[in-house]
Order: structure tokens, then C-alpha cells, then sequence
């Protein structure tokens, strides 16, 4: 087991990785609709998450679950009888009241050190400490898989002192949450947990089943356990690693499904955390004290939590919390409202959504809710009977109502909200909650002040400026596209068919070439990555039909401080309806501050390296590049273009993704990430795949400058503008594909989300450029992909010559000299031969023989050797 900021997760084992882990739940809850506190409540709640028991998994014990829970308001009543006459005169409202629920460890020295950190903290600390309460629980209730795991469990009750706001009282549970966890990890303990940490809201939770949970914990059976809300959670770990910590609910919301951006979400948030404060934090120190806002070691469920609450603490409600992290599709919907289509696009320009299939509920003890991604994948029903109790769930009939009638049934559709202001009994429907937020402020106002839209930025205006547009490489275009490795294939069987159709051209699923890193021909960097794909309860979307939620929406310019309230200045960006930028864009661009002011300052910073310094030179170039990255965004760059332009026969280019990749994450080490935005100038990407892989690795836009000459090239003189055009129609629908087959929806959750595993790419390099890829086979470093680097540049300026054709390399289909294939034709015409005239002595033997054989390596198990274990055993023996 791994340490991972007091969680324990498994250590990667194999080929598998504790980051793969992701869920699958049934989810709900019930609410008196009046806000009144009562028993009925919980039980309700108990019964509705006890008929979820098939959404969750079992173990071989048949007691073992993974993980249910309950999270409801403080029980008052129970934890005034615990204080007693004495202490319980100290609190003069009940309100007055926070209770902290701890998962303790289970070894002793460990669990003493947890205490002691937690008396630590508190004499530093304006809350009132009253008393500490052993949570009463049956073991015998758990199986004996949860039982070997079971943490001490210990709830602590605090009191806020004379004079601090509701607000404010919050604010310092969580700020003393933070500090715990901080200590405990820097002291290395293992096993320890905070599941709840509020004045108003409390969590009982484990790794049990639920109907074992009102038995495990007592109090979930006392009579005097009152609540208006019973929020509930059945978890089943999809491909998850069950454990006490990860069950639901957690502290905010409770989630059914999966966020396929949540390791981007969480870098974003990371970058976010290194350079931005807030005023309610006071500054960037105070900011400092809630690293790592998302907690190392959680599901991604945990880390949208984790994410909710920091933005919840910073002032924003939850339900505005919920509408920007899990928006509604927009940009499709033609009857949208204005207000809300602007309340939208501004939240877009500041927060990426959380993409995947999600169905939320979620309170903060005053407000509960439930809403639903943009695609609605996931089930979400809603009841009201005439005893004013509200079930909202992802099935129906999971309470029985008795006598009581049902006044009102319906279910969310994608992107709705339904919300139950429990203070004052006020149920608000998707169009109520949605209006009431677009008219919060003027944001329709703010974003036609602010919010400067890309398509209008073309060479034709005559209010932008877009001079300096680079010629032409005319005669050059030869030495250009060797250098990048374009092939023959690339021009004639990829770009040609985009030019003339608007659409990628069609070719059969999979791959018969050598792995990158097995190859002995050059190959780009993108070649060694491959996408996840969404996968069992995660489907992938179908960018067609879906079209009305797919998005590429990119924005370009300084990120806004997430923790700050709203303001005009917020959606201070430029929003492109594509990240593919023409020329003329990017030009304009390059004069921002001259066109739209100095918070749209450029710099460009060159991503080349002399051929002269060898193998060598590239790693150097590298570091080079990140610390002028670094240096332009500090002198005030507010867009950051890494540049290949330059190439020639004395420098060669950085490798696009490498380059983008170590500078967004080295910007990410220095704090300035969300200062600026990244683009990518390159003469690589000629195809969707390449452009995935620079967006997922934190480009914003990419100008494949090369490509479009090299379109234009294949053109007719008088259809240049159509070429360019569907070349660009082409690359945006195999992004929408690519997007789509992971299940996200808008490509600004893409942005940055690195859904890839590099295959054969060394951790030193993964290290630096694309920090936290999986690459479970090690392979290639730097000077291996500069080698291939130079081996292309060496073709396109070779000594005492001219380039005089592109190469083919084979790559897509079999010719002989070119790239090996797996289906090469003569390994299979033995196999032909055997088929046909049922020749398995002689003719299939020669073809297995052949592939069991061959020298050079396609696959890995072509690396792999047959190890005897002796002598055979005798057939009739088996």
C-alpha cells in the first residue's frame, strides 16, 4: 500500500494503475419539503439506499459491499444528550454546533498520532472545542473483508465562538480540515480520514452494504437522529478498489457515473492552486494553507467533491457551484434564453466542465439538489407525495409511501436541476433555478463587453490587425514537410481526401505496424500515445446524432480566479468556435495588446534546437524552452505561442507535443499556468490525432501552418479559400470522434485532461513533458526521439544535395522496404495455401513457425520467450 495524503491506495502493480479507478452508483435522496427535522426522514432514507443494494457489489464474505452511506444534518438532539447539562448550556443555538466525523487508523501509535495532531491544530484554532464522541458501532455488522479495514471511528465536537457568521464558521471547519490533513501527511500517516467537517451537514458512511448500515452505526436507528434531508449513496466500483475512505456520499454531493476529465479537472484545479489567491483567503499564502485542494489517492467522484467544496468556501452558492462545474449544453440551443446562454457562456470562460456521464445530488444542509450532465446518461426520477416528502433517485419505488398520495412525478432530463431551498420550502423546477442564476447578474452585458469572439477575427477586417502573416514557403514547402515527416502517404492518403471531401478519409480499424517504440522507421511523438476509450458503464457518445452537446469551443487568454466572486472582467478571453487557428487568426493574435489591450500581450518562444549539438540537444532545448516560457509569462504574456517556425538546415524542430507539453506543465510547477494561454505554432499536426494530443496536453489552439500550405498545395488555384476550408472541417469532425470515444462532450474539457497512456516512452521524459501519463513499458528518452528527429531532418537537407521527394514509409499500407507489418503478405501465404488444401503438417507449421520466429519485433510478446518447465506431460495425464 501506498501513502497518498492519508489515504491508502494500492501501489501500480503490473500494468495496472490506481489512477484507472472509477465508479458506478445508485444514488438519491429524501427531503421533508417543509424543512421540518424527524426520524421518518432518515428512515426513509435508510429504506431507499437498502432497495439500491443490486447497484453495489458483494464480496465473498455476502456482507462486504462497496461502500454505502448516508449523509444528512446534524442530529442536534443526540450530540446534546452526549454534551450533558454542563457543556451543553455552552451552546446557546444548535446552529452553534460542528462535528467533525475521523476515520482513524487502525494501528495504535498512528491513531495517537492523529489525536495528537488534531489538539495540535486546535490551539491555534478561534472555534471552541467541547468534546470528543466514540461513534457507538456493532461490528458484528460487517463482513470480515471490512472488518480487517475498519478504521477507528471518532466524531469531535466543536462550537463557534460569539460574533462569527454562518459563513465564517464554515469557512473554518474547512480551513481546519485542511490543516489536518496537511500534518498528517507530512508526518507519513497512513489510514486516516476526514468524511465530514461542517456545522451544518454530518456523514456516516463505510464499506458495507446498505441495509447493514442503521445496524453498523446505532445512531442511524435512535429515535432522536432528526433530519429534513436523507442524501444517499450505493456505491459499486466499476473498476475501483473499494475502501472505507471512497464510499459515498462525500462531503458535498453524492455521484453516479464517471468524469472522464477528471485528471485534467484535477490539474487544472492544481495550476489554479500554485498561482491564484482570493479575497476571501486574503492572499496567495492564506490560498496555500487548502493544497492540495484535490486530495491525491481519491476517485474521481472524490475529486469533484474536493473541487465543489473550495469553490463552495470561496463564496459562490451551491447550486451556481453546480450550473458552472456541471453546465448544460449551449451553444446548439437555439430557444435558449439570452440571460441564461450568457450566464453560460461567462462561467465557460473561467471554469472547464467536469465532462462525463454524471448524475449529482448534493447539499450544504440548507439547499439540497440533483442535476444531470449534458447527456442525460444517466437516470435521475423525482416524486412528491401529499406528506410533503420529496424522493429524487436513480430508480423509482424505493420507498414505501403508505397511504400517501403522489402530487407530482417526473425525472431530470440532460443538463436539468431541481433544487429544494429547505429554509424556505421553496421546490425550484430546471427553468426556475436556471433563471433565477442568468439573473443574478448582467451577464449578458459582461460577456458582449468582455468576451471577444474568434470568428470575427479574419485577414478581411479592417478593425484588426493581422499583419506580418509569414509567407509562403513556395519552393522550400519540400525541405519543410520532410523535415516534419510528411510522407507520401500523409499527402496523398490523408490530406488530399480532406481537401476535396471535408471529411477524414476512411481506412480499417487497427494498426499492424511495429509500436513506435519496436519501430526502425522514424516516428512522431504522437505515434507512442494512445487515448483511453470510455468502457463499461462509460459509453462513448455519438458526435452525429449528439451534435446538439458536442462542442469545440476554445478560449484563449488569462484564466480567471476561480475563487473569486464574479466580476465584469472575468470573461476577459477570446472565445474561437474551433481550436484550429488560420493563419490571419494567429497573426492577430500576435498583435493582441495592439487589438484588444495588454491583457491579450503575446510572446512567441522557439521550439527548435541545432542540429549541430546531436542527440543531445533536444533535452537541452527543452529545459531552455520551459524556463523562456516561464521568463515571458513573468514579463507579462498573456498568450504564449510555442513555435517551430525556424527550421532549417542548421536547427530542427522540437517535437510539437513535447515542446507543449513541458511547458504547460513546467508553468504548472511555477505557478504561472492560468496566467496565460498556450498555442501551438507547429508544422507537425496534419491529423486529428495529432491535434488530440496537443489540445489533451494543454494547447488551447493550434496553428498547423504546415498543413495548411501543404492543403492548399493540393488544390486548384481558384479554390484555395474551399481547400483550406474543408481541411479544417475535416481535423474539427475527427476531434468531435476522438472526443467522443472517450464520453466528453466539449473540447474544453479535453483541454488538458491527458486521457492518454504513452506506449514505450521512457518515465524520465513523461516526467518532465506529460507528468502523470501512464507508461507502463517504459522505452524511448530523449535521445531516442531526437534521433528520429534528426533522422527526418537529415532527409530533408541532405548534405550536398537537394530533397527531391517526399518518402514512403508504408506506414498504412504493406510495400516492400517500407514499415513492417504484421499482415505482410508473404508470412500469410502459407497460412492461404494450409486453408485451402488443409495442409496443417506442412503448410501452417511454415506460417507458424514464420511468426513465432521473425526477427524483428511488432508486438510485445514478439519480446517474449517460451521458459520450459521440464518435461512434458503425457497427453492422457491432462
Amino acid at each position: 500500500m501506498g501513502l497518498s495524503y492519508g489515504l491508502p491506495t494500492p501501489d501500480p502493480n503490473g500494468l495496472w494503475r490506481p489512477e484507472f479507478e472509477v465508479d458506478s452508483c445508485g444514488i438519491g435522496f429524501v427531503a421533508d419539503l417543509k424543512g421540518e427535522r424527524s426520524h421518518r426522514i432518515v428512515a426513509k432514507g435508510l429504506e431507499a439506499v437498502s432497495c439500491l443494494t443490486h447497484r453495489g457489489a458483494v464480496a465473498a464474505d455476502q456482507k462486504t459491499g462497496d461502500g454505502a452511506g448516508l449523509l444528512t444534518q446534524i442530529p442536534y438532539k443526540i450530540f446534546r444528550s452526549f454534551l450533558g447539562k454542563v457543556k451543553g448550556q455552552l451552546l446557546k443555538r444548535d446552529e452553534d454546533l460542528a462535528v467533525a466525523v475521523l476515520f482513524c487508523p487502525i494501528d495504535n501509535d498512528d491513531r495517537r498520532a492523529c489525536y495528537a495532531i488534531w489538539d495540535e491544530v486546535m490551539e491555534t484554532s478561534e472555534l471552541i472545542y467541547l468534546n470528543k464522541r466514540d461513534v457507538p458501532v456493532q461490528l458484528e455488522a460487517l463482513g470480515e473483508i471490512a472488518m480487517q479495514s475498519c478504521p477507528k471511528i471518532r466524531q469531535m465536537l466543536l462550537m463557534r465562538p460569539d460574533g462569527m457568521s454562518d459563513e465564517a464558521f464554515e469557512r473554518n471547519c474547512y480551513l481546519l480540515r485542511k490543516r489536518i490533513e496537511a500534518l498528517v501527511a507530512e508526518r507519513g500517516i497512513e489510514g486516516f480520514y476526514i468524511p465530514s467537517f461542517s456545522s451544518k451537514t454530518i456523514v456516516y458512511k463505510g464499506l458495507i452494504l446498505a441495509p447493514q448500515l442503521s445496524r453498523f452505526y446505532e445512531d442511524l436507528s435512535n429515535p432522536d437522529y432528526e433530519s429534513a434531508i436523507a442524501l444517499y449513496h450505493q456505491r459499486y466500483s466499476t473498476n475501483t478498489h473499494p475502501t472505507w475512505f471512497l464510499a459515498q456520499p462525500f462531503r458535498f454531493l453524492a455521484h453516479n457515473g464517471e468524469i472522464n476529465t477528471a485528471q485534467g479537472n484535477s490539474n487544472w484545479i492544481r495550476a489554479r492552486e500554485n498561482s491564484q489567491d482570493g479575497t476571501i483567503w486574503g492572499s496567495k499564502e492564506a490560498l496555500a494553507e487548502l493544497r492540495p485542494i484535490v486530495q491525491p489517492g481519491g476517485s474521481d467522484s472524490a475529486g469533484l467533491d474536493n473541487s465543489f467544496e473550495s469553490i463552495v468556501a470561496s463564496g459562490r452558492d451551491i447550486l451556481h457551484t453546480a450550473l458552472m462545474m456541471v453546465p448544460d449544453a449551449y451553444h446548439a440551443v437555439a430557444d435558449m434564453p439570452e440571460d441564461l446562454r450568457a450566464f453560460y457562456e461567462y462561467h465557460a470562460s473561467i471554469q472547464e466542465p467536469w465532462d462525463g456521464p454524471a448524475a449529482l445530488s448534493f447539499t450544504d444542509g440548507d439547499v439540497i439538489g440533483a442535476c444531470l450532465d449534458r447527456n442525460g446518461l444517466r437516470p435521475f426520477r423525482y416524486q412528491i407525495s401529499d406528506d410533503n416528502v420529496l424522493l429524487v433517485g436513480s430508480e423509482v419505488g424505493t420507498i414505501d409511501i403508505g397511504d400517501a398520495k403522489i402530487v407530482e412525478k417526473g425525472r431530470l432530463g440532460p443538463g436539468q436541476i431541481l433544487a429544494l431551498d429547505l429554509k424556505t420550502g421553496q421546490l425550484m423546477h430546471n427553468d426556475e433555478v436556471k433563471a433565477r442564476y442568468a439573473a443574478e447578474e448582467p451577464y449578458r452585458e459582461w460577456v458582449s463587453s468582455n468576451l471577444i469572439k474568434g470568428e470575427t477575427i479574419t485577414g478581411k477586417s479592417d478593425t484588426i490587425v493581422t499583419s506580418g502573416i509569414a509567407p509562403a514557403f513556395g519552393e522550400e514547402l519540400l525541405s519543410m514537410q520532410k523535415a516534419f515527416g510528411f510522407t507520401t502517404e500523409d499527402v496523398d492518403d490523408t490530406i488530399s481526401p480532406m481537401v476535396k471531401s471535408g471529411m477524414e478519409p476512411t481506412g480499417s480499424m487497427g494498426d499492424d505496424t511495429p509500436l513506435a517504440v519496436l519501430s526502425e522507421k522514424p516516428r512522431l511523438l504522437y505515434t507512442y500515445f494512445r487515448q483511453r476509450f470510455a468502457q463499461v458503464t462509460n459509453p462513448p457518445i455519438d458526435p452525429l446524432r449528439e451534435k446538439l452537446v458536442m462542442s469545440l469551443h476554445s478560449f484563449v487568454g488569462p484564466l480567471a480566479n476561480l475563487w473569486e466572486k464574479n466580476s465584469p472582467e472575468s470573461c476577459r478571453r477570446i472565445e474561437f468556435p474551433t481550436p484550429l487557428l488560420l493563419n490571419e487568426q494567429l497573426a492577430a493574435i500576435r498583435h493582441g495588446e495592439e487589438n484588444w489591450g495588454e491583457s491579450f500581450k503575446s510572446a512567441t518562444v522557439r521550439a527548435v534546437f541545432n542540429v549541430s549539438e546531436g542527440e543531445g540537444g533536444l533535452e537541452k532545448a527543452v529545459k531552455r524552452l520551459q524556463i523562456e516560457a516561464a521568463q515571458a509569462v513573468r514579463d507579462g504574456a498573456a498568450i504564449l505561442i510555442v513555435s517551430d517556425r525556424g527550421v532549417n538546415k542548421d536547427v530542427a524542430p522540437i517535437p510539437a507535443l513535447m515542446a507543449v507539453g513541458a511547458v504547460h506543465h513546467y508553468l504548472i510547477s511555477q505557478g504561472l499556468r492560468t496566467r496565460c494561454s498556450i498555442i501551438a505554432e507547429s508544422g507537425e499536426p496534419r491529423d486529428s490525432h495529432h491535434f488530440a494530443c496537443l489540445i489533451g496536453y494543454g494547447a488551447a489552439a493550434v496553428n498547423p501552418y504546415l498543413a495548411l500550405e501543404t492543403a492548399q498545395a493540393q488544390s486548384d488555384p481558384e479554390a484555395v479559400e474551399k481547400s483550406v476550408a474543408n481541411f479544417k472541417k475535416a481535423v474539427e469532425s475527427g476531434l468531435l470522434k476522438i472526443l467522443s470515444k472517450m464520453g466528453i462532450s466539449a473540447v474544453a474539457s479535453y483541454h488538458g485532461a491527458q486521457v492518454f497512456e504513452a506506449l514505450g516512452v521512457h518515465p524520465d521524459l513523461v516526467d518532465c513533458c506529460f507528468t502523470g501519463t501512464p507508461t507502463r513499458i517504459r522505452g524511448s528518452n530523449f535521445a531516442e526521439i531526437a534521433r528520429d528527429v534528426l533522422r527526418l531532418h537529415e532527409t530533408a537537407y541532405p548534405k550536398d544535395a537537394q530533397a527531391t521527394k517526399l518518402e514512403n514509409f508504408a506506414y498504412l499500407r504493406y510495400r516492400g522496404g517500407g514499415e513492417l507489418h504484421a499482415f505482410t503478405p508473404s508470412w500469410f501465404k502459407p497460412f492461404h495455401k494450409a486453408v485451402r488444401e488443409g495442409d496443417f503438417e506442412n503448410q501452417f507449421r511454415i506460417y507458424s513457425k514464420t511468426i513465432d520466429t521473425r526477427e524483428k519485433p511488432i508486438v510485445l510478446r514478439d519480446l517474449l520467450e517460451y521458459k520450459p518447465l521440464g518435461e512434458p506431460i503425457p497427453i492422457e495425464e491432462v
